[in-house]
């Protein structure tokens, strides 16, 4: 799985980052060139978090890439095929950007193809100390119980992800 978090990419890195370049393509590339993120996933799965952060400009060239199945480095002429499962994440409310026209309806449909929502940490207490027990491994035995009920009664805000950050 390749990991690639959208919020995080400028956009003028964000199309060399996922679709690669050829060497020389610009100042400061590889003069080897690289791959990009959906070449080094290819036969495999991209996962892009935070889909809703890119914009309008690089979602035309994600769909594009989607229905095509084929990418092209930048500074190439030549088209690459790629086969990769895309599975994408964000905390943005996709229909209401679809509604005000912030995120192409076409894409929406092509990613909301098995949409799952997750129901915030705060709203699944059980889940709490068994993902605690996976961050923590061996060292999860040595909260007492005092620890354990202050972790349980917390709100978590950041979700899953404040929990795994509280766990390091």
């Amino acid at each position: 799985v390749v990991t690639v978090d959208c919020s995080t990419i400028s956009p003028t890195l964000f199309e060399s980052e996922m679709f690669g370049y050829v060497g020389g393509a610009f100042t400061g590339a590889n003069p080897k060139g690289k791959a990009g993120f959906f070449e080094t996933a290819d036969g495999g799965t991209i996962f892009l978090d935070e889909i809703g952060d890119i914009s309008p400009n690089l979602q035309t060239r994600l769909l594009r890439v989607i229905q095509e199945k084929q990418i092209m480095r930048v500074g190439s002429g030549k088209i690459v095929d790629i086969d990769a499962r895309i599975i994408a994440a964000t905390n943005a409310d996709l229909e209401k950007k679809v509604a005000n026209g912030d995120f192409r309806e076409d894409l929406f449909f092509r990613l909301n193809v098995i949409p799952l929502s997750i129901v915030p940490l705060r709203h699944r207490k059980d889940d709490i100390l068994p993902l605690l027990k996976v961050f923590l491994g061996r060292q999860f035995g040595l909260l007492s119980p005092a620890d354990r009920r202050i972790l349980m009664e917390y709100g978590w805000p950041g979700n899953v992800r404040e929990l795994e950050n509280a766990a390091s």
